[in-house]
């Protein structure tokens, strides 16, 4: 009689332990899927080389090889899903898996997991932080270029939205979701961002997200959130020169409701002379009907101590608003300004190195662009247009 008692306690314990204390901490318990499964946000094409890539496929040689291997980052790209598990994790093969001195890990090659929770408004739950072998000195793949996480565990079980942001200033071969065996994760429930809404943006390495320190805090996807639009980053470090290549490939995106131009980091006071009218009236040619939005090139924190950076730095502006004023001339319609006041915030504390920004600077890049962009969703005058039609003074 006493080993009987004894054997059902154990059983009784050990069913506890499986209803009600099972640890998803190891990956080795969970389910994985292809992230293909799901819905992709926030991407502009779908003839890309791979699936996580930025730009067409088409144009790979007519680009210059430092444009076509940084639009290889997903930057601004996420995986929308539900699912039901108590927890949620990710495994991923990064193309490159390596390291900045001024940029957090977590923004260069991490992924960000966001949450719906029931006022309908997106929460960041949990990054994942990227490990590197600093021993590996071979040649091909990475021994440690396989990054897993599990984001969250001890869930309630019911069905929840879920984004997964992808790497900034990296790229994936591939991804994969992971959930308890027993949970389902399907296609998203809930239309959002909105899937017949859509921003595109162009611009440098700060549009690109340097240097976020996480990917969920580049400014394409505060405003993703934000608007419950989506957001196409095209955003490439260093590469932000107008070049005409890039404004026919834009003009052949779908469904745009605004273009987001912001060029001038990457461009010299010359080329904001002559490129700009080039750029802005083609891609306007192509696609008449979308608004396009020419944003100034920001207050980097040393220029006002600079005696060259004062001076060069509004030449370059000036000369982007002379050819946006010629261009508003020829046709008024669907074309806006947005100047630079307070474009990183209003004590230049923004940024990481004078230029790149932190999550603050793009905190405050994102409202500085949010009103004008609200006026295009809700149908309104675009704000702040008299001061920025008159010539600078």
């Amino acid at each position: 009689m006493k080993l009987k008692r004894i054997l059902l306690a154990l059983v009784v314990a050990l069913s506890a332990c499986i209803t009600f204390a099972q640890d998803f901490t190891s990956l080795d318990t969970l389910k994985f899927y292809d992230a293909l499964r799901f819905r992709m946000i926030n991407k502009g094409w779908d003839n890309t080389l791979t699936p996580y890539t930025r730009i067409p496929a088409t144009i790979k040689d007519s680009v210059r090889e430092t444009l076509w291997d940084r639009a290889k980052n997903s930057a601004g790209i996420g995986i929308r899903f539900a699912t039901n598990s108590h927890c949620v994790a990710v495994r991923y093969n990064l193309m490159s898996n390596f390291h900045m001195a001024h940029m957090a890990d977590t923004g260069i090659k991490g992924t960000d997991l966001y949450i719906l929770d029931d006022e309908g408004v997106w929460r960041f739950v949990n990054c994942n932080r990227p490990y590197r072998d600093y021993n590996y000195k071979g040649e091909g793949p990475r021994k440690d270029s396989i990054q897993s996480k599990v984001y969250i565990d001890k869930l309630d079980g019911r069905w929840h939205e879920y984004m997964i942001y992808l790497p900034l200033y990296d790229g994936i071969n591939w991804m994969e979701i992971g959930v308890e065996p027993s949970a389902e994760i399907t296609q998203p429930r809930v239309n959002s961002p909105r899937r017949e809404k859509k921003f595109v943006f162009y611009g440098t390495s700060i549009l690109h997200g340097g240097c976020a320190s996480r990917t969920g805090m580049v400014a394409t996807s505060i405003l993703q959130r934000d608007l419950d639009v989506e957001c196409v980053n095209i955003g490439v470090s260093g590469e932000g020169k107008m070049d005409s290549v890039m404004a026919r490939a834009m003009a052949a995106i779908p469904h745009v409701d605004a273009y987001i131009l912001d060029p001038i980091p990457n461009c010299t006071k010359l080329m904001c002379d002559t490129v700009t009218y080039g750029f802005v009236n083609l891609l306007r040619t192509l696609r008449p009907e979308v608004p396009i939005f020419m944003v100034e090139g920001q207050e980097y924190s040393y220029e006002r101590f600079s005696g060259f950076y004062s001076k060069y730095l509004p030449e370059k502006n000036e000369e982007y608003h002379k050819n946006y004023l010629k261009l508003k001339a020829e046709n008024p319609r669907n074309l806006y300004y947005i100047d630079r006041e307070n474009l990183y915030g209003p004590d230049c504390e923004g940024s990481v190195d004078g230029i790149h920004l932190t999550d603050l600077g793009f905190y405050y890049y994102a409202q500085k662009l949010k009103p004008y962009l609200e006026a295009i969703l809700n149908g309104t005058p675009v704000p702040f247009q008299d001061k920025v039609n008159k010539p600078k003074q």
